[in-house]
């Protein structure tokens, strides 16, 4: 498992891990016994149903986090030119600023002495 430094991270990544067995072991009880009717079938369809939903809100906030302090891993020149180098930071507070102009200005300055690098 990894260490996350953000501890709402890691109880998403933890609680993740137990809905997917929580739900795992439904399925399983499910195709053994089978279907059940009536409200107990519904009880079960609307537990199965809340944690589908918690699984996708755990996923949403991993994936949004992930998205903001992982750097990109292509290296080719489309993918790189794609990627705003302000956003990558791992040390970034909850809520980022704007871009300032400079930084927009200055990176297809960059980029050129990238791909000229690589020729």
């Amino acid at each position: 498992m990894i260490a996350d430094s953000n501890s709402s991270i890691a109880w998403h990544r933890v609680q993740l891990k137990k809905n997917r067995e929580a739900l795992r072991d439904l399925e399983i009880a499910r195709f053994k016994v089978g279907a059940f009717s009536g409200a107990a079938g519904q009880a079960q369809d609307r537990a199965a149903a809340g944690i589908k939903r918690k699984i996708a809100e755990s996923e949403r906030c991993i994936a949004d986090y992930e998205r903001r302090t992982k750097r990109p891993l292509a290296t080719d020149l489309r993918s790189l030119a794609r990627v705003n180098w302000a956003a990558w930071d791992t040390y970034v507070p909850q809520h980022r600023q704007a871009v300032s102009r400079t930084t927009t200005l200055a990176r297809p300055q960059a980029l050129r002495a990238v791909r000229d690098a690589i020729q």
